[in-house]
C-alpha cells in the first residue's frame, strides 16, 4: 500500500477516534527515516495535552492492529504540531490569517525561495501574504512547505 494511501486511512480513522472529543486533526504523515514513522498531530484550542495524545495513540493503535493496514515495521507517534506548525488545510489559512508565516517554494518568487511575511488568507489555489508592504500571491503547488515563523 502506498504512503499516500496510509496516511488517508490512518487519517480516516483519527477523525472517527476524535470526532466527539475538541481534539483537531492538524495532519499525518508516514515517513521513511531510518526507520518508518507514523506520526500524527493533534491539536485543540486550549492547547494539546500528553493525556490527549496517550489516548488517541492507545485508540489508533488498536484500530491498526484490528485492520492490519501496515505491513513494515513503524513506530508511532501522537503529538503537538508544534509552534512553528505546518499549514496545510483552508481552515488552516483562515485560522491564522494575520500570523507571520514562512513559505519555502520549489522555484523563486520575487527572485526568492524563502518568503516571509503576513498570511492574509487562502484564494483561488494562491496563497497570499504580505512581504515588506507587498502582497504577494504564491500558487499553492509551487510550495514546499508553509509554516507559522516564530522569532526568538
Amino acid at each position: 500500500m502506498s504512503k499516500e494511501k496510509i496516511e488517508a486511512v490512518v487519517e480516516k480513522l483519527v477523525s472517527d477516534i476524535i470526532a466527539e472529543s475538541d481534539l483537531e486533526l492538524v495532519d499525518v504523515e508516514y515517513v521513511k527515516e531510518r526507520d518508518w514513522y507514523l506520526r500524527v498531530f493533534l491539536d485543540k484550542e486550549s492547547g494539546i495535552e500528553i493525556d490527549d495524545c496517550q489516548w488517541v495513540s492507545e485508540r489508533l493503535e488498536a484500530k491498526l492492529d484490528e485492520t492490519d493496514l501496515i505491513k513494515d515495521h513503524y513506530y508511532l507517534e501522537v503529538s503537538s504540531p508544534g509552534l512553528d506548525r505546518p499549514l496545510k488545510k483552508e481552515r488552516d489559512f483562515i485560522r491564522h490569517a494575520g500570523d507571520k508565516v514562512e513559505i519555502k517554494t520549489y522555484e523563486p518568487i520575487n527572485g526568492q525561495k524563502l518568503l516571509i511575511g503576513k498570511l492574509i488568507g487562502l484564494a483561488d489555489g494562491d496563497v497570499r501574504v504580505e512581504v515588506d508592504g507587498q502582497a504577494v500571491n504564491v500558487p499553492q503547488e509551487k510550495a514546499a512547505q508553509i509554516r507559522l515563523h516564530i522569532e526568538f
